[in-house]
């Protein structure tokens, strides 16, 4: 049951929260910001800035060997932050926590290292038809050499996954299951826990793309059973340029690391490289060690507003935002699944999404137009891109109402 108390208290409280994020304190071509680009990256709250700053003004040193005190303060604060993004998606071990640049580079590494280890000609990678490309891209740049393809589950018109279609494609040749948690473009929250369930009833390892979800929901890694899962900082009030691959440790100890150098090494001769333990194994080189500890602090500032109460009071503002963007006669919503999160893309009849865009922006107001980095998805669709509009835990109803005066104008303006 939804909270409507802790709803109330974000509500009450949204100015002190927007007071935390500088960044949103600014005009835009003489009008205040109206920030509803966060599906692409969400601002950054004070305590995160000051996190990276005090790392390069205090300790700023390379992590791990090091005996001097700036490498043993920075060694400390980067795995105190491995440690609480492990406890913040439950993960059951530290070491299942793996630091990478993205999620981009996250589903490069499995696809490369799962393709070298596990797969051969013939072999599936299942995915869905509303993937970001960089969940079809990964697997054909190191599956189809070997001859491993892709099997698209298709979506149905309302934007959901057709799980009739899903169950039926199951044969013996589908090796892993990749999907988004939350669609980028559509906002679609996937049945995770079914396709998980189903897919180890057939003894198939599944990978979620949470990138969407991370900022928007509670997440138990063990609850779900997932075997990996992959995110992003910069979609969780954190840096950009980190973020995290979660596997089982069964998946890490037998996959082959996919970098060679620095801390995934434990012994090396020129005849022999022995592999560091978990989770250096798959820790090449210097890692992007402020933006590691900065996005434990990022955590720890969800974790103080409340991860359930950010999901309640973000599901009330996407409510009221489909509903005002449905009274705009010439605008019509791309998916209306009934499970719905973070994301509202739209067209407007007679009206090309970037013209759009650009109009909203001298109004100061932020979205994002184009094909999303789905660009199957939009084929589908029969579109060239939509707007899209999503929210975070700073924006406010008064913002949905000036994206909606802003679109009305727009279209006034471009069809006068």
């Amino acid at each position: 049951m939804r909270n409507l108390e802790t709803i109330n208290s974000i509500h009450r409280n949204i100015q002190e929260i927007r007071s935390e994020f500088p960044v949103l304190h600014q005009e835009i071509n003489g009008n205040p910001l109206v920030y509803l680009d966060n599906a692409a990256t969400t601002q950054k709250p004070v305590s995160v800035v000051e996190s990276l700053v005090d790392y390069y003004h205090r300790d700023n040193s390379n992590v791990h060997r090091g005996v001097h005190e700036l490498s043993q303060r920075a060694t400390a604060a980067y795995e105190e932050a491995r440690a609480k993004i492990a406890n913040f998606i439950n993960a059951e071990h530290t070491h299942e926590i793996i630091f990478n640049k993205g999620t981009t580079d996250g589903i490069n590494m499995i696809a490369y290292c799962f393709n070298n280890k596990f797969l051969k000609s013939g072999d599936k990678v299942m995915i869905s038809a509303m993937e970001h490309h960089a969940n079809i891209v990964s697997w054909q740049l190191f599956g189809q050499e070997k001859g491993v393809s892709l099997s698209v589950i298709p979506i149905l018109p309302s934007g959901e996954l057709d799980m009739e279609a899903f169950k039926s494609m199951l044969t013996e040749k589908v090796k892993l299951i990749s999907v988004t948690y939350i669609s980028n473009t559509l906002g679609t929250i996937n049945p995770v826990r079914e396709i998980i369930e189903i897919a180890h009833l057939h003894h198939i390892p599944v990978l979620l793309d949470a990138a969407q979800a991370i900022a928007h929901m509670r997440i138990d890694v063990q609850e779900l059973d997932v075997d990996f899962m992959v995110f992003s900082g910069h979609k969780m009030y954190g840096p950009t340029g980190i973020g995290i691959l979660y596997a089982k440790e069964e998946w890490l100890e037998k996959m082959p690391p996919a970098q060679g150098g620095g801390d995934m090494i434990k012994h090396v001769s020129f005849e022999k490289t022995t592999y560091n333990h978990l989770p250096y194994k798959f820790e090449a080189g210097t890692p992007s060690i402020s933006s590691a500890i900065a996005l434990g602090t990022a955590v720890d500032y969800i974790k103080r507003i409340g991860m359930d109460e950010i999901s309640d009071y973000e599901h009330d503002l996407t409510t009221y935002l489909i509903k005002e963007l449905n009274t705009v006669k010439e605008l019509r919503i791309i998916g209306t699944a009934k499970h719905h999160a973070g994301s509202v893309s739209f067209v407007i009849e007679g009206c090309h999404n970037s013209d759009i865009g650009e109009l909203l922006n001298q109004q100061g107001i932020a979205v994002r137009t184009g094909h999303h980095c789905t660009q199957p998805l939009m084929q589908i669709y029969n579109i060239k891109g939509t707007v899209r509009a999503s929210i975070a835990l700073y924006n406010t109803y008064s913002e949905i109402d000036d994206l909606i005066r802003g679109l009305k104008k727009a279209i006034e303006i471009l069809k006068s």
